[in-house]
C-alpha cells in the first residue's frame, strides 16, 4: 500500500529557501524574476516582474533592486505590505509569499549592491535622467551622476506553496510560527 501522509512542511520549507537562493545566483532558476503585487498609490492592485536578488532563509528576508524615483518605490513607501507570486515548470510549483517591504535608498547597504552593478550594464538603469516610467521626451539626453539605486527588503510573513502534481496536488501555509496542510 502506498504511503499517502504528506512530507513534512518542515522539508518543503527547506526546499522552498533552497530554491530561493538557487533563484538569486542562477540566471535561468524560473524564480529569479518573481512577480511582485502592491496597492498602487491610486488604491488599485499594481503588478511587476522583479529581479531576485538575495534570499536568506535564516532571516525569511528577500531582497530585490529598484530605482527610489519609480512608482514601485512610492507604493511601497506608502503602504509596505505586498506580495510575490513565483511559477516553476520544472518544480510545478507557485509559491505566493505575504511580505512588509522596507525601501532602503541610502546608506551601506544601498552603497554595498551599488558597488556591485556599478560596472554591469544594469548601472545604467539606476542613473537614468527620469524616473521610470517618465515620458523620453521629458528627460535630458544625458545620464545623471548620482545614482538612484533602492534596495528593498521583503520580510516574508507567510508563504503559501502549491504543487501541481499527478499523483494530486498539495498545498500548505507557512509562517514563521504555524504550517499547516491546506485543501489544494
Amino acid at each position: 500500500m502506498k504511503n499517502t501522509s504528506p512530507p513534512a512542511t518542515d522539508d518543503i520549507r527547506q526546499r522552498i529557501w533552497t530554491e530561493l537562493q538557487r533563484a538569486t545566483v542562477d540566471r535561468h532558476h524560473e524564480w529569479r524574476t518573481p512577480v511582485l503585487a502592491t496597492t498602487g498609490l491610486d488604491g488599485l492592485a499594481q503588478a511587476r516582474t522583479v529581479v531576485l536578488r538575495a534570499a536568506n532563509a535564516s532571516t525569511s528576508q528577500l531582497v530585490f533592486f529598484t530605482d527610489s524615483r519609480s512608482p514601485k518605490a512610492s507604493e511601497l513607501h506608502a503602504t509596505p505590505a505586498a506580495a510575490f507570486v513565483f511559477w516553476s515548470k520544472r518544480l510545478n510549483w507557485q509559491l505566493r509569499a505575504r511580505v512588509l517591504t522596507k525601501l532602503h535608498s541610502k546608506g551601506d547597504m544601498v552603497e554595498s549592491a551599488w558597488e556591485r552593478i556599478r560596472q554591469s550594464p544594469a548601472a545604467g538603469d539606476y542613473l537614468a535622467p527620469g524616473p521610470p516610467g517618465s515620458a523620453l521626451a521629458s528627460c535630458a539626453d544625458v545620464a545623471t551622476a548620482a545614482h538612484h539605486l533602492a534596495v528593498v527588503v521583503a520580510q516574508v510573513e507567510s508563504i503559501d506553496w502549491l504543487e501541481l502534481a499527478p499523483e494530486g496536488h498539495r498545498r500548505a501555509r507557512l509562517s514563521a510560527s504555524t504550517q499547516e496542510w491546506l485543501v489544494p
